[in-house]
């Protein structure tokens, strides 16, 4: 429980946390912020790591005059670490992925959110992994779930490319842009609340589809069947 506490302040207070970590790491910020979006990207386990929060956060912090991040190297690397991260979890899911599909439980993986994000990829194809990335949870499952399906790598790694550039550069820009405005400032947590809500809106709205459409819950295979198989990623 503990845990989730210093989880919820951390994502509501990002502004205080990375200034106060700025302070004491000084350039090693960018290797832990680096680790962070590798993690949140390349592990799916840890999909509850802050994402387009920390990245606004970020980009806020790198307008302050006393920072110790460059916007545009942070952009970069960062970018990089989401590239990265996306490959990396391509490639557990297509090593380990189908196992896990076969299961109905499993001690690390949440079968719901390896659902979700199937039906994601029914739903937009290959540019699955372009959107994932302004979804939370979906943007760490969506490339396991890319990498179960076989999806062609040189492909996922168009895609790859192109969402991870997008996700970083607009999300830390923004912040950059938008994060020091007196009102922002000030009233920080309210904005960041209001970039989860707005990241989380896709996914409500297509859970509420689900639940709303009898019909395609009919249709829908059963749990212990693969949502995903080659022939479904273009």
């Amino acid at each position: 429980m503990e845990f989730f506490k210093y989880l919820l302040d951390l994502v509501l207070h990002l502004d205080k946390h990375l200034n106060a970590l700025g302070g004491q790491l000084g350039g090693w910020l960018y290797v832990l912020l680096f680790l962070v979006i590798f993690c949140e990207t390349g592990l799916v386990v840890t999909p509850f790591l802050p994402g387009d929060s920390l990245l606004f956060a970020i980009g806020a912090l790198a307008a302050t005059p006393t920072s110790v991040l460059n916007v545009h190297l942070v952009v970069v690397l960062l970018s990089i670490a989401a590239i990265l991260g996306d490959t990396v979890n391509y490639w557990i899911g297509k090593k380990v992925g189908p196992k896990v599909f076969r299961s109905d439980t499993s001690r690390f993986f949440d079968r719901r959110h390896l659902d979700r994000t199937a039906r994601f990829y029914a739903k937009y194809g290959a540019k699955t992994i372009i959107i994932a990335r302004f979804v939370p949870i979906v943007r760490t499952f969506a490339p396991f779930v890319a990498g179960i399906g076989a999806m062609h790598y040189p492909k996922f790694l168009f895609y790859n490319v192109i969402g991870g550039l997008l996700w970083i550069a607009s999300m830390t820009y923004a912040g950059y842009a938008f994060g020091n405005i007196p009102f922002v400032k000030k009233n920080f947590s309210l904005v960041v609340l209001g970039i989860i809500m707005v990241s989380l809106l896709p996914a409500v709205i297509e859970i509420a589809r689900e639940r709303l459409s009898s019909r395609e819950a009919a249709e829908a295979p059963p749990a212990s069947t693969p949502l995903i198989s080659p022939d479904r990623l273009p």
